[in-house]
């Protein structure tokens, strides 16, 4: 039987292309909106990782998902010092969550609550994604808006801490492949990153609604 972390990775593979291709993203990295769109995204997502990082210390002891909380990976204080840079300091005073966020952070807040499994699904959907794709959105936007190589504006694409993303990566499904679950619950977990990749691609839709290109 394949391991757990490749039947996540095929299970979802649809709903990922579907994510990747949004038409939001694809304006965004070609180029096609400006600085605010990116801003705004980056808003967005500080709403998820504050849901993702809120009970992080309590979820580290937890025996299913303890081992996923890896300092190297949090990625809230990088989002506050990018949103400085963009928005500047009184970003907070203006950050506002569009419906499809809110619904997206409730749902990750939830499982970090309730249900470690789920939270696993929420963790490896967003982590992994940063670690791989992020890097072409990170490249991107230097080259589009003149932000410093992994500088203020892209630091929530830069892990520090990680030397070697590959070796890191390898380690990631490794874990998910020792996940202390049955099948029923490891069905359950993949059914929950469905949700996660839909509820990321809501977000780009709403974005998308608000930053839609004039025909």
């Amino acid at each position: 039987m394949d391991p757990f972390s490749t039947l996540i990775r095929t299970a979802s593979h649809e709903q990922h292309v579907e994510a990747e291709t949004s038409t939001f993203m694809s304006d965004l990295l070609g180029g096609r909106l400006g600085v605010d769109a990116y801003a705004r995204y980056t808003e967005q997502l500080w709403f998820v990782y504050e849901a993702l990082e809120a009970d992080a210390g309590t979820l580290a002891a937890d025996p299913v998902a303890g081992p996923f909380i890896q300092p190297a990976l949090l990625r809230r204080a990088a989002l506050e010092r990018d949103l400085t840079h963009l928005r500047g300091a009184g970003w907070r005073s203006t950050l506002t969550a569009l419906p499809a966020t809110e619904t997206y952070a409730a749902r990750v807040a939830e499982c970090a609550r309730a249900w470690s499994g789920g939270y696993i699904a929420h963790h490896y959907t967003r982590y992994l994604g940063d670690l791989s794709g992020g890097q072409i959105i990170r490249d991107r936007a230097e080259r589009t808006w003149g932000f410093a190589r992994k500088g203020d504006g892209v630091r929530f694409y830069v892990f520090e801490d990680i030397a070697n993303p590959a070796a890191f990566k390898r380690g990631y499904r490794e874990l998910l492949d020792a996940v202390p679950a049955d099948d029923l619950e490891r069905q359950r977990i993949i059914a929950e990153c469905r949700r996660a990749f839909a509820l990321n691609t809501a977000v780009f839709g709403a974005l998308d609604e608000e930053f839609r290109l004039s025909a």
